[in-house]
């Protein structure tokens, strides 16, 4: 059975997965999937930030009082820096990169073809720090063959990536390379992006995001054992781990995504270490937020079509937690799309539906449940972000969207990307494109 006839099967049954219920069940079991499904996601975030807090976090020093974290045998590390038309954050990128306090590290920057005068500044700044190593690209080879080239030509058995428009914190590199060195089996460590683009609304609702969803998230999947996805702009790998599953792959569009996938399907683990934060630079306009998105969807269900023969294997039950909670968030999607084409037909065609949203939640309880959640987030956020960032305070006041903005803006994303990937699968080199980088920055 070839691969799109199987992506066919499964996109007919995640379409017809909402009729099946309101067919063979009621219609009132869908409508309340519909309603309910993000606040039990976002309920089981919280349950499991808590948790991850209480049994990890609450005991670790920070701040002024911390100490330098040492590394067991003082290794070489080596930071990989895949950048494309970076002239204008490559500078601050490869100082914070050197200005880390743990001592014993190299510096590689590849010039993936940049077309701007990324070159000239890398050699510049090659001059100006003997640890830096550069690697100029003829052409444009896409961010997986950049950190191939960056891979083979480090010294290290362990790699940090960084995007070349990332600013590390000083302690960083020793923070996010540390649970490789204690632990033989620890594939690759992902570590925790702080946004630096806050301008707009847009770029306030993300501060928000990544710390009462996105943090939370990834505490929560650390801990039932899997993570759907290192960060693509922090993240540590062991050299031995990437040879394991043959480095990353060129036709994938998130690299990320895929890596990690490849690395927890032969059996290594990635752990979650906030304490690596990295400033990065996002959108900050919706049409940049809208395309970025888009490509993290589309990623996912790239990964998700490459792998889903591989997932029902007994020796891969580790990832079934994983797998089900992605079906079942891209179930909703279509679920809601559903939902939606039935009040267009009660409401133009004035044909009568069974069940009306109202009878499942009034506006008033709606109200109720989100302003409730939205608090216990809140709080959940500050007790465990404000070590991390001072005054991050008044910023997570606007997780008030995250409702609009997270579950709108992914139904959307994984409505065309789902359906494109699956019923017109594409193998061809995943190459850069120029993000929005925001506005205003900190």
């Amino acid at each position: 059975m070839t691969n799109r006839l199987i992506s066919l099967l499964i996109l007919c049954l995640v379409l017809c997965v909402p009729l099946t219920i309101a067919l063979l069940f009621s219609p009132e079991s869908t409508l309340r999937f519909v309603f309910f499904w993000p606040f039990f996601m976002s309920i089981l975030w919280c349950i499991g930030g808590i948790y991850y807090w209480l049994c990890r976090e609450r005991r670790w020093r920070w701040g002024a009082e911390a100490p330098v974290p040492k590394l067991k045998g003082d290794p070489l590390v080596s930071i990989l820096i895949p950048c494309f038309n970076e002239e204008k954050n490559i500078d601050e990128t490869i100082e914070a990169a050197m200005s880390q306090n743990y001592p014993n590290i190299e510096v590689i920057a590849i010039n993936d073809g940049s077309s701007d005068n990324t070159a000239g500044c890398l050699d510049r700044l090659a001059a100006r720090y003997p640890r830096l190593r550069v690697i100029h690209l003829a052409t444009n080879q896409g961010k997986a063959i950049a950190l191939k080239t960056g891979a083979a030509a480090a010294n290290s058995e362990y790699l940090v990536c960084v995007d070349g428009d990332a600013r590390l914190d000083p302690n960083a590199v020793a923070y996010i390379v540390a649970p490789m060195v204690n632990n033989p089996r620890v594939g690759a460590v992902t570590g925790n992006p702080r946004i630096r683009t806050r301008s707009t609304l847009v770029g306030k609702i993300q501060v928000g995001e990544f710390s009462s969803i996105i943090g939370l998230i990834k505490r929560t999947q650390r801990v039932y054992g899997q993570m759907f996805t290192v960060s693509g702009v922090i993240a540590a790998f062991r050299r031995s781990a990437l040879a394991n599953v043959g480095y990353w792959s060129e036709d994938i569009i998130t690299e990320d995504i895929d890596i990690s996938w490849k690395l927890e399907l032969n059996h290594w683990s990635i752990f979650y270490e906030p304490r690596a934060l990295c400033w990065i630079l996002m959108p900050e306009t919706l049409k940049g937020l809208w395309k970025q998105r888009l490509r993290w969807a589309q990623g996912g269900a790239e990964v998700f079509l490459k792998n889903m023969t591989r997932l029902w294997r007994w020796k891969n039950r580790r990832m079934w937690p994983l797998f089900i909670e992605y079906c079942l968030t891209t179930a909703w999607a279509f679920t809601c799309f559903a939902s939606f084409l039935v009040l267009i037909i009660d409401k133009c065609l004035h044909v009568p539906v069974a069940v009306k949203p109202a009878e499942i939640a009034t506006a008033e309880f709606a109200g109720l449940l989100l302003c409730c959640l939205c608090l216990i987030q809140f709080v959940v956020s500050i007790l465990i972000e404000r070590r991390y960032e001072k005054g991050i305070t008044p910023t997570l006041f606007w997780i008030i969207w995250f409702p609009i903005v997270f579950w709108i803006l992914g139904l959307c994303t994984t409505l065309y990307s789902f359906t494109q990937t699956m019923l017109f699968p594409e193998t061809k080199r995943a190459r850069w494109n120029s993000p929005d980088r925001g506005i205003g920055r900190i």
